[in-house]
């Protein structure tokens, strides 16, 4: 008896979207940072794209209203244009593809809500459809700030036994903080001699410097001043601490920095 054997033709494969992207995360906060990786793929098999650009927009509202950008990897520019963020790409070939990482941060007023992403591959000759991604969920401001403090000595003059000291405080983010206290205490053999920007409470040996605010990002600096004892000599050394802040930070590493000076004599102070 013979045996009849059907065999199925093998399926093509699917070719790639004109667009795909990836965000992550989905969920973001203001002031936060996410990525979306968009990948544009030639679907015309006899032309090549010229001028292409990976496209993302905002359905519901405007994309460039809601996020900065910050880096766009794998693009040669990229810009703003109306409603739209692009990455160029240049010339892309039938069948290829081109990948484009868009780096954003979400403003600081940006509206709370959802967008959804959409995306597209446009080139000067001709452009894909518009495709809708992932939808992106904005909430309200993140409740934690990296601050981190350095603190740095000089003698004021040449002979002298007066040290200036500068405290500068760094918010690497993502939340703005506020309510920013630098408590530095002052190494035996110094007196606390003055600042136009901190205090010194009941003549202790703490210098207490004030930030009202600090944005992500941003950087602010105070100054004060310590004269050494005659009978000082030798090392001294401050330390600055970050006491307290508005919102949590989640590294304590930075928190605290130490400056030494060395007391030669009385009026010469090497840092």
């Amino acid at each position: 008896m013979a045996t009849i054997m059907l065999v199925a033709p093998a399926s093509a494969v699917a070719a790639p979207p004109t667009s795909a992207v990836e965000v992550s995360p989905t969920t973001v906060q203001r002031g936060q940072t996410f990525t979306v990786s968009q990948t544009v793929y030639n679907a015309d098999a006899t032309s090549t794209i010229e001028g292409g650009k990976a496209t993302l927009y905002g359905k519901e509202s405007s994309l460039p209203a809601i996020v900065d950008l910050v880096s766009c990897p794998g693009a040669f520019a990229c810009d703003m244009l109306g409603g739209s963020i692009r990455g160029g790409v240049g010339s892309v070939t039938p069948g290829q593809s081109k990948t484009v990482v868009f780096t954003f941060r979400v403003k600081d007023d940006a509206p709370l809500g959802s967008v959804t992403l959409q995306h597209q591959f446009v080139g000067d000759n001709y452009s894909f459809e518009i495709l809708d991604g992932p939808v992106l969920t904005v909430t309200g401001t993140q409740s934690a700030a990296d601050l981190g403090v350095t603190l740095t000595a000089a003698p004021r003059g040449i002979l002298t036994s007066s040290i200036e000291y500068t405290v500068k405080v760094t918010n690497s983010g993502p939340a703005a903080a506020s309510g920013i206290r630098v408590a530095s205490t002052l190494a035996n053999g110094l007196g606390y001699s003055g600042s136009s920007t901190c205090s010194n409470p009941g003549g202790t040996k703490v210098v207490n410097c004030d930030f009202p605010s600090l944005a992500s990002g941003a950087s602010v600096t105070a100054k004060f001043s310590a004269a050494a004892g005659l009978l000082s000599l030798g090392p001294v050394k401050t330390t600055a601490k970050i006491t307290q802040s508005s919102v949590a930070d989640p590294n304590a590493a930075n928190n605290t920095s130490t400056s030494t000076c060395t007391a030669i004599t009385s009026l010469l102070i090497s840092c």
